[in-house]
This record gives structure tokens, sequence and C-alpha cells, in this order.
């Protein structure tokens, strides 16, 4: 199967990606579950434009091999129709592995046993937005009518936030370009009329960074995340929506007012939200919390401190319980 991935809530609007594939085949019912990769939010994209629940763990959670010209940055990641499917497919692919140095240890606690605890009081923090990025009026509703939800609903104490953050778009991008040059480089210097034109533009600007550039970028990446953990010594969690924008036209490279940016990861622009935490490290979910006017699925994104998998996990099923998402199915499910 090749192709362009189209969203089974309406075949003329993008899948997101670059998971698009497995997000597609979830919401479709054609599968229970599937992996994806995330470097800069692939599972939680298309989790969030098909409607389906996809986590980003902790990096390391889930060890992978062979070696990615993003290490630092990928992170294996399953998406589901329910939270406890994904927990379960945590507890069985979890766990050191000598081929992935960066592999976490086992955790002591199944994640599907943590998903059946009950929730205990918890502080979130809220952020509508990061770097004042312009979030779609119908996202917006749907992520605060969700968020007020949960404070209604669950044993946690919400606080609005601003976090003052430097937005980390030009680190992500040294490091996702030059990993791309240092893995592919001199192999397909010489075949790029042989590439899709997107990744030899990649391989192209990969030339245009130095070592000390890498080396800076390496620097920036640390002080970034260490200006997120920090955040979490006031929160537990941290919520915000997935995406700013709604589903575009499949045959567009990017939406409307995103198209023609310069960058050398064009669609940078319009996951503001997902990059980051790849850049951190930290484990990053998306939940469906509601649909557009049009129906289209409505990602809201859970966000919790390096190694707290499971805690992100226990709170995405309390919301499951509360907000169910799976009654709705997309026209093309032939269910």
């Amino acid at each position: 199967m090749f192709g362009n991935g189209r969203n089974p809530w309406e075949p003329s609007l993008t899948s997101g990606g670059s998971s698009s594939g497995s997000a597609i085949a979830v919401s479709a019912r054609m599968v229970p579950a599937a992996l994806g990769s995330d470097g800069g939010g692939s599972v939680r994209i298309p989790g969030s434009f098909c409607g389906a629940f996809a986590l980003k763990g902790t990096l390391g959670r889930i060890p992978t091999w062979p070696w990615s010209a993003t290490e630092m940055l990928s992170h294996a990641g399953p998406i589901t129709r329910s939270v406890r499917d994904s927990a379960l497919l945590f507890d069985i692919l979890s766990g050191p592995d000598p081929l992935d140095h960066q592999a976490l240890p086992a955790p002591d606690v199944s994640f599907l046993a943590r998903c059946d605890q009950p929730l205990q009081p918890l502080r979130i923090g809220f952020c509508p937005t990061l770097f004042d990025t312009q979030v779609d009026t119908q996202v917006a509703a749907a992520v605060d009518a969700a968020v007020g939800n949960i404070a209604r609903s669950l044993p946690v104490t919400v606080s609005t936030l601003k976090p003052d953050w430097q937005d980390p778009l030009a680190t992500f991008e040294t490091l996702w370009v030059a990993g791309r040059g240092i893995a592919y480089g001199k192999a397909l210097a010489q075949k790029l009329d042989q590439l899709d034109p997107g990744f030899a533009d990649l391989i192209r600007r990969s030339a245009q960074y130095s070592l000390s550039d890498y080396l800076q970028a390496l620097q920036q990446r640390a002080a970034f995340a260490n200006q997120v953990h920090a955040l979490f010594d006031d929160y537990d969690l941290l919520l915000m929506p997935t995406l700013p924008i709604l589903p575009f036209a499949a045959d567009d490279v990017a939406p409307v007012g995103y198209a023609g940016q310069d960058g050398a990861v064009p669609w940078a622009r319009w996951t503001p939200f997902t990059y980051p935490f790849n850049i951190t490290g930290n484990p990053a979910a998306n939940l469906p919390c509601g649909r557009s006017e049009a129906g289209l699925p409505i990602g809201l994104q859970v966000v919790g401190p390096r190694f707290a998998d499971a805690q992100v996990l226990q709170f995405c099923a309390a919301v499951e319980a509360i907000a169910p998402w799976d009654q709705h199915l997309p026209p093309v499910s032939g269910q």
C-alpha cells in the first residue's frame, strides 16, 4: 500500500504524519493497534487528526533498533483505540535492550495495572498555547471544554499557565537536519535526484551545518530540557492542544497560512506543541477530546515529567472514563 495518507473521517483531508498509516489503520478499525515512531510529533499528530490515542513515552522507554538519524529525538510509541490498549503495549514493549543504549529499565509496576488504580490528587498546568501560537477557535473551544470537564470530574487542581520558554525551533531544526546528514549524507550525496524531493532537500541543507552548530544545538537542547523539567517541580502534568489547527487538504503540503514558509523543517511551523517534547524526552500523549463543527477529531496533549509514563497513562485512562471517545466511528470504518 502506498500513496497519500487520507483521513478516515474525511478522505479529502490529511491524516497527518509521519506515522499516518498506523493512525489511519487504527481509526478505520483495520487493526486494534499499531506502532509508530515520533521524532517531532509523528504519533501524536496523526493521532490528533484521526481521533486515536497515541503516546510517545519517555525517551528510551521503548527500545529501538537500528540507530536513527535523529536518535536523541525519536521515540517509539503505539497508536491505539483506548488508553488501556496502549498501556498493555507499553508493558510488552518496554524494558532494557543491549542494542539500544538509551533503553530504560523496566518499571516496577505494570502500566496496565496502574490504569486500574484510583487517581490521586494532581496539580495540572493548562497551557492554552505555547510561544504565542494562534490556535484555531474550534480547537481552542474543544480543548477548553475538555479541561473544564477534567477540572470538575477528577481530583485535580488546574492552573492556567504561560510558560516563559523560548521556542526551541532552531535547535530542533539543527538536530533534525544535521542528524540526517551524519547518517545519510555521504552515501546519498550523489543520488539526490533519486530521492523524494523533501528528503533530498534535507540532505542538501545538512551540509550547511558545522560541527560547532551541532554542538551548540546539543547545549541548547539540554538548557531547554532543564527549563521544562523545572516546571514539573510545581505541576504533575501539563495539558495543551496537541495541534493548533484542524486537518487540512490531503494534497496540500501545509495548512492555509503556513505554505511557503522558509525553514529546514517546514512542518514544524504548524506543530509547535509537539516537537518541544522530543527535544526534552518527556512522555507526551494525544488524547481525543472533541470534534469540530464538521465532525473532525481534536486532540488534547498530556505531558508528564520524564519517566512518569505510568502517571500519564493513569491520568489518560481516568479522562477516558469520564469522556469516552470511541462511540463515534469514521465513515470509512464500514461499521
